[in-house]
């Protein structure tokens, strides 16, 4: 069961809000009524933009693990702590789940956040019951685990002290330095082959990183995230992505290095994906952040994705086809042969799964 929150509270200002990734707050497709932003003639609109606080409400979710059956995906299920993302990135895929909840995939996306601090009571039950048959749950396939609001309420933490416990698998994804703090537990995983890690970077570019996801760490801080998950022995893998053709997509050589220069032992990355909604807010954030390269970038996205916004066919959603694509692909090949990237694929050992005894358990006999 989740609340329903009303969108009309929060906004669109010409000039954007500071700390924000989206232009716009458009209605959810399901709604029934679109907001529409005018001037009222009194000069509202040159004034500055309202502060865009951030509300976190609690999501009464009665499971944690959501499966998946994608091709394209190495694994079949995933934890996500929270939904919605105060990192604020223009681009992200997942901004159209909040439509579901009648909200606004634009500013409500990152200023209207679900939280599930029930998640690791209701992990371990889910792990605990006998049909289980454990293989890796990913963290952070939707929105970050590791996102601003994790510091304080430890939600992720939680869940990772659950999986230690039951001695499960677990990958995660985050583009936050904050992963370090669990490096305690983290490491003991990896010890065991129970954990590895990836840490996402679109730019090295610091300007273009604050535009286009505000509130995530610098490039910077993502490299020394690499650095110390690697030396608590933690296994990385350095995810450029999304890749943006006429945007960012010149820097994938640059960032691989950086990142097996701080530890990296894997590479991936993936091209930008324009479903729903998304294909109208990343163009608001374009022409208001990069008005000069605006029309050029679109057009080359198309031309990845046989002239349409976005192409959800298996295969080709995260890749792209025609003669860019293939550049791309062929540059990340060659870049990962250079600098030995994805030399040793290792899967995650599920064998070591067992239920942890509970208070009042009887030993069990050896």
């Amino acid at each position: 069961m989740r609340k329903r929150v009303a969108s009309t509270d929060i906004t669109a200002h010409p000039s954007g809000h500071k700390g924000r990734g989206a232009v716009s707050n458009a209605s959810g497709r399901f709604e029934g009524v679109s907001r529409v932003l005018t001037d009222d003639g009194w000069g509202a609109m040159d004034e500055e933009p309202p502060h865009l606080a951030t509300t976190v409400i609690i999501d009464a979710t009665r499971t944690v693990i959501t499966r998946n059956a994608s091709p394209d995906l190495n694994f079949d299920r995933s934890i996500n702590p929270y939904r919605g993302c105060e990192h604020g990135c223009t681009y992200c895929f997942a901004r159209p789940t909040h439509a579901y909840l009648g909200l606004s995939p634009g500013l409500d996306f990152e200023a209207k956040l679900f939280a599930k601090p029930s998640a690791p009571i209701l992990l371990a039950h889910e792990l605990a019951k006998a049909s289980y048959v454990p293989r890796m749950i990913a963290l952070g396939t939707n929105t970050d685990p590791y996102q601003p609001i994790e510091r304080n309420m430890e939600i992720t933490r939680g869940i990772l002290t659950v999986l230690r416990d039951f001695r499960h698998p677990v990958g995660i994804v985050t583009k936050s330095h904050l992963v370090t703090r669990d490096s305690d537990i983290l490491g003991d995983m990896a010890g065991r082959n129970l954990a590895k890690a990836a840490i996402s970077i679109t730019t090295l570019d610091r300007k273009l990183a604050r535009s286009m996801e505000p509130r995530a760490a610098t490039p910077e801080r993502r490299l020394a995230a690499i650095k110390a998950l690697a030396e608590a022995g933690i296994p990385v893998t350095v995810m450029a992505a999304p890749m943006i053709p006429g945007l960012n997509d010149h820097e994938l050589e640059g960032i691989l290095e950086a990142a097996r220069a701080a530890g990296a032992t894997g590479a991936g990355y993936i091209v930008l994906r324009m479903p729903m909604e998304i294909k109208d807010l990343f163009r608001e954030w374009l022409a208001a952040a990069v008005p000069d390269r605006a029309q050029r970038v679109i057009s080359l996205m198309r031309d990845m994705r046989g002239g349409q916004d976005y192409d959800a066919e298996w295969g080709r959603r995260m890749r792209g086809t025609g003669p860019y694509a293939q550049l791309i692909a062929k540059r990340f090949r060659v870049a990962c042969q250079r600098l030995r990237l994805n030399e040793v694929s290792r899967e995650l050992d599920c064998s070591q799964f067992r239920v942890p005894p509970r208070k009042g358990d009887q030993l069990a006999l050896l």
